[in-house]
């Protein structure tokens, strides 16, 4: 029996958010299948997890904390 792969969509996408230069904010996104592999990018380039970026995934939730956001991150 073969069963085809049913494709991970977003439950909830991202949304605009604001915040104030140096501080720190965190972006969530849901997704309607758990622990499905997240990518974080901005534009073209994938982030890495560091000092400014964190990112963490539990079930179906998938998070970005930006630290010490600056103009560029937008």
């Amino acid at each position: 029996l073969c069963v085809p792969a049913v494709p991970v969509l977003f439950k909830q996408a991202l949304e605009n958010t604001a915040v104030e230069e140096g501080k720190s904010v965190s972006l969530r996104c849901e997704l309607t299948k758990a622990d499905a592999t997240v990518v974080w990018k901005k534009g073209e380039a994938t982030l890495q997890a560091s000092a400014k970026y964190e990112m963490k995934q539990k079930g179906t939730v998938a998070e970005l904390a930006i630290h010490n956001a600056e103009p560029e991150d937008a």
